[in-house]
């Protein structure tokens, strides 16, 4: 996260400053130093950031490169730089000639807006002629970044880089190529569908047909493919916000204790001899303790207070009302046997 809001903060400087700088060396001060700096490499080391790196070439003498990083006294990146307006040419560039006369295995080519990170995948020790990652640092997506920090001094390590630079390289060839067939369909691209679909001799005619077709195909799958992303995650948003919006369910104030079931368990045996087990069910609230037959609030057996100040039993008449009596503990429940089934006979009879 702090690499990429170093390069954040970096990009808005490019923006707003670049009107303002018109020479190399200015862009090199501006731009380019900040960047090395943001990888970790400190700038004002010169056994870390050379500048003006020289590597003497056959006949060619004193030629410099702007700068290599070095790394265990080993020149881990060489970086050209030109003034932020000139386009990247890698063909004409001293990066060519420099690679092969030092260890390194990274070669940047950059402007300070236009970064090409090159290494030699193709031939050993010899610098590719196409980059393997390519960016414009004002237009950054998130998995550039990633690739980025694969360069600060803390992560730098050769091996992961190159192993992951082949993937990164032809990836980026072949969308490249996508992007050149969905713009203009060409003539194995559209014959790849045209001959799987099409029954028949496939004229010039038939292929210009199926040249528009592959086309739009193309575009509706790409555009349906993002409708539903888009669907996708507004129907996730919208689930969010109905979780976030919905009513925290109430958190229950209810305890049964200890003492209420074993209250319960004296009351089962008193009644039993008169009612099975299971029809004697018992319910807690916030008020009392409620013993039920078969389950049902209309068919109170009996209540039980037991968490006030003054514990109660609640013994139920025919007319279904209450009448509490006193108890010491929940043992003096036996005291009222014979009212306790007399309640079962009035649902009973």
């Amino acid at each position: 996260m702090e690499l990429q809001n170093q390069l954040k903060a970096l990009a808005e400087k490019v923006v707003k400053l670049k009107g303002q700088i018109d020479t190399e060396e200015s862009t090199k001060h501006a731009f380019v130093l900040p960047f090395i700096n943001l990888l970790g490499y400190d700038t004002f080391n010169p056994t870390e950031v050379v500048p003006e790196f020289t590597a003497d070439i056959g006949l060619k003498k004193g030629e410099k490169v702007d700068y290599a990083i070095f790394q265990n006294g080993e020149p881990i990146i060489i970086i050209e730089c030109k003034n932020w307006k000139e386009k990247l040419v890698a063909h004409n560039s001293q990066l060519f000639r420099y690679f092969h006369t030092t260890k390194t295995r990274f070669a940047l080519l950059t402007n300070g807006i236009e970064y090409q990170f090159y290494t030699d995948l193709e031939d050993s020790n010899k610098m590719d002629e196409k980059p393997f990652l390519e960016f414009d640092i004002t237009q950054l997506k998130e998995n550039t970044i990633n690739e980025i920090a694969k360069f600060q001094k803390s992560q730098f390590n050769v091996d992961e880089i190159v192993d992951n630079a082949s993937s990164l390289k032809y990836t980026k060839e072949i969308k490249k190529l996508i992007a050149e067939e969905l713009q203009a369909p060409s003539y194995d691209f559209v014959r790849l569908f045209a001959s799987r679909i099409y029954i028949g001799r496939l004229t010039e005619k038939v292929m210009g047909e199926f040249t528009d077709l592959v086309s739009k195909a193309f575009t509706q799958t790409i555009s349906e493919k993002v409708n539903d992303r888009l669907n996708a995650a507004l129907d996730k948003e919208s689930e969010k916000q109905q979780e976030e919006h919905k009513e925290p369910e109430k958190t229950s104030k209810v305890n049964t204790t200890e003492e209420e079931l074993e209250g319960y368990r004296i009351v089962v045996a008193i009644l039993r001899r008169k009612l099975p087990t299971h029809r004697i069910v018992h319910r807690d609230t916030q008020s009392y303790f409620g013993i039920l037959l078969d389950d049902n609030n209309r068919k109170p057996l009996c209540r039980l207070h037991l968490n006030g100040g003054n514990k109660y039993l609640g013994v139920i008449d025919e007319l279904k009302e209450e009448t509490r009596h006193l108890i010491e503990s929940v043992d003096d429940i036996y005291k009222f046997e014979e009212d306790l089934l007399k309640t079962v006979s009035f649902y009973e009879k």
